[in-house]
């Protein structure tokens, strides 16, 4: 196997058809309730963390104020338990009128305003999985138009208390809703997590005709076990997994983690490099009030993102599991740049880890490696060049690695936002400031 024909066959199988409403062409980036707030609605002993407008307004002033937003991270997510448990008079769903007095609309506004995008949870299936209403068959086209004229972006579709003949009949329905109001909506689907995650239960053949993303495998939690879970799946099935994301269809491993418990710094470093590589959703879920300096520095780090957001849309694979316990991944991005992750599934000490480009399929050539953690760049580096990477217990070593060059390649149509991480990675000290120079991109 060799590097360039691997990335135009990974090009060409990842270029299938997708959901025609021109949304989420690089990974959906922003912050999400759930994994840190859960169901909490206990307002009167615990304001400033139950599931209210007040906590949504909160992260959206810190998206926006704190440097997020040029980073890419524009979405505010709402979960579960957000509702009253009671429909209105005409059958619509409606926020919990004490802990969302000002109704979503006006939370939407707010978030506009900012430049940020509103998400919203439901459920195809008679409740949540929290227990509050859930869009049955026949409320398909009801709540598509309501959380149309309320403002929403983004739609979370969670499976719970429904059967393998209502989602059949539902996600497509409700991709079909959401088209017919006219607002675009991006829209994840959690379809093929209750049924398996797999063919033949699972047709992503048809999810990508109708879902910007989906997900795939059981929900993160706040522990380091969980992220090694998530990886193992995704990457044990890559085979089948790989090849179905691309530009407007992702696979979702579940939220960042990154600055609550459960993590150390290296695993954190961990989450990202991997999140990355796998071209998932960066959707942060934490208490952005009180991030460490530490968690910032891994969430806002201009390279992994750029790395993440790369508009070739090509999810990576893992390249080898040594007996040494250590694991090599790898992604192809664009320009005939690439990434690599050195992860230690050790637990004892850092271990010295002894390789080639060579050996890791790159065709001969000069190269240079940026270190996304350190910030240091490895020059004179052929592909027969021998290197050794010394990777923390649970830890990463992450390199971007391109072609040496003595000019600029030549842009590829990208957003502005694309634009901004493309030239991070190509001229790499952009990346140390980026959140400081993205305004002059």
């Amino acid at each position: 196997m060799k590097l360039l024909p691997v990335i135009s066959l990974l090009a060409l199988t990842s270029a299938t058809s997708a959901l025609d409403n021109g949304l989420m062409r690089t990974p959906p980036m922003g912050w999400m309730s759930w994994e840190r707030f859960r169901c909490n609605i206990d307002c009167e002993n615990d304001p400033k963390n139950c599931i209210s407008e007040n906590l949504f307004r909160d992260m959206a002033d810190r998206l926006a104020e704190d440097g997020w937003k040029e980073m890419g991270y524009d979405h505010v997510m709402i979960d579960d338990c957000w509702s009253s448990m009671l429909r209105d008079k005409d059958g619509r769903l409606q926020p919990d009128p004490q802990r969302f007095p000002g109704g979503i609309a006006k939370l939407a506004r707010y978030l506009h305003d900012r430049g940020l995008k509103l998400g919203i949870y439901g459920d195809l299936g008679t409740h949540t999985c929290g227990g509050y209403p859930g869009t049955t068959l026949d409320k398909i086209d009801t709540d598509a138009q309501t959380f149309a004229s309320w403002g929403v972006d983004f739609l979370k579709l969670d499976g719970c208390y429904s059967n393998e003949e209502e989602q059949q009949k539902g996600y497509p329905l409700m991709s079909k809703a959401l088209n017919a109001t006219g607002r675009p909506i991006g829209y994840s689907c959690s379809w093929p997590a209750y049924r398996g995650g797999l063919p033949p239960s699972v047709n992503y053949t048809l999810l990508g005709e109708i879902c910007n993303l989906w997900r795939n495998y059981d929900d993160i939690q706040d522990s380091w076990d969980s992220v090694q879970d998530i990886t193992d799946w995704f990457f044990d099935n890559q085979e089948i997994l790989q090849p179905e994301a691309g530009p407007g269809r992702w696979n979702d491993p579940d939220m960042l983690i990154i600055g609550n418990f459960g993590l150390s710094v290296d695993q954190s470093r961990s989450q990202m490099a991997l999140w990355a590589i796998m071209a998932a959703p960066l959707i942060m879920s934490n208490n952005l009030r009180t991030l460490s300096s530490e968690a910032r520095a891994i969430l806002q780090n201009g390279a992994a993102i750029a790395i993440n957001q790369d508009p070739m849309g090509v999810q990576g694979r893992r390249l080898l599991q040594e007996r040494s316990q250590i694991e090599v991944y790898w992604r192809p991005l664009s320009q005939s740049a690439s990434a690599l992750v050195f992860l230690s599934r050790r637990q004892d000490m850092p271990y010295r880890y002894h390789t080639s480009l060579a050996k890791l399929n790159y065709t001969a050539g000069s190269y240079e490696a940026y270190d996304v953690f350190t910030g240091k760049t490895l020059s004179g580096l052929s592909a027969a060049t021998e290197f050794t990477v010394s990777i923390n217990p649970s830890g990463v070593v992450m390199w971007y690695v391109y072609p040496k060059i003595e000019k600029i390649l030549e842009p590829v149509a990208e957003t502005g936002r694309q634009l901004h991480h493309r030239l991070c990675l190509q001229h790499f000290m952009l990346c140390v400031s980026a959140h400081e120079r993205l305004n002059h991109v």
